[in-house]
């Protein structure tokens, strides 16, 4: 099948753009997988430690309040017992809604009946307040839900450090595939960029050496290139070429040397027919000499 340089260096170009492609999709493919990684962390579990830490504090400002206007008897600020409970709520449905571990919904469920509880004795405290049974009752109520609300903590905190943990084995593991990949990838685009060049490096070198050849007068030059590309055809030309200044050559010096041999027969001829006419002239002399002696006898 005949590829031309075009085709070939088309088909190059391609091949290295899959390569690029390749590594992108690849890394593509990892960043997004450790983005969800760090995304499930972040939805799954530190929100859920805000959200058990907003309740402890919404807790620890109302039990320091009761107890404040228990000590220095006086009516406890109503507005921010209510506002306290409110930011409560809100917290609990943000993490009722955001259950991911193993037995958090237990838990949850355990602090959603603690904070019911807790909720109504301080709506009682705050119509009928009567600081020592009903303080010590909501101090008793306090101390397990808090220790409640730093469970569900310390759960979602052990799950953070987990994932954190696979987080990083998994990236790990991407660079070390990306790596390799990246090496193999490179390896194999350095080879057929080797190869590339080097076929027509070796081609020009011989186009060129045949080229000064010729000069050089040299007919016998011939190029011998493999395959069926344009090189190929390029040395079909070249020896057609050379072969009939070879021919050319050849004709010029037998014509030089038939002229030669010509010349050299013509003056023979005309050194003889100068030889013969001096021994006629001699034979004419020698006659005329001959009749003289003869005429004195």
């Amino acid at each position: 099948m005949k590829f031309s340089i075009r085709t070939k260096f088309t088909v190059g170009m391609v091949f290295l753009f899959i390569i690029i492609l390749v590594l992108s999709i690849f890394s593509a493919y990892y960043l997004n997988k450790m983005s969800r990684k760090t995304s499930a962390i972040l939805k799954e579990n530190y929100l859920s430690v805000v959200y058990a830490r907003e309740m402890s504090e919404g807790l620890t400002i109302i039990n320091q309040e009761i107890t404040l206007s228990s000590l220095m008897n006086k009516t406890p600020d109503g507005l921010l017992l209510k506002k306290g409970l409110a930011t409560i709520d809100k917290s609990f449905q943000s993490e009722k809604n955001n259950i991911t571990e193993p037995g958090e919904d237990k838990l949850v469920s355990d602090i959603e009946t603690g904070l019911k509880e807790y909720r109504d004795s301080v709506m009682k405290f705050l119509v009928y307040p009567q600081p020592v049974d009903k303080v010590i009752n909501l101090q008793k109520k306090f101390n397990p839900l808090n220790q409640q609300l730093l469970l569900l903590s310390q759960m979602n905190g052990k799950a953070i450090e987990v994932k954190t943990d696979d987080a990083k084995i998994s990236s790990h593991e991407a660079l070390t595939a990306m790596t390799i990949l990246a090496t193999l990838c490179f390896l194999i685009a350095l080879t057929f960029t080797f190869n590339f060049a080097t076929y027509f490096n070796e081609r020009f070198y011989q186009l060129y050496n045949g080229i000064k050849e010729i000069v050089s007068s040299n007919y016998g030059q011939r190029l011998y290139f493999e395959g069926a590309d344009e090189f190929y055809e390029i040395s079909l030309v070249f020896n057609q070429m050379a072969e009939k200044l070879d021919e050319n050559q050849q004709k010029m010096a037998v014509t030089l040397l038939t002229e030669k041999e010509k010349a050299y027969t013509k003056s023979e001829i005309q050194e003889l027919k100068s030889v013969l006419l001096r021994i006629k002239t001699i034979e004419e002399q020698a006659e005329a000499l001959i009749a003289q002696l003869e005429d004195k006898k």
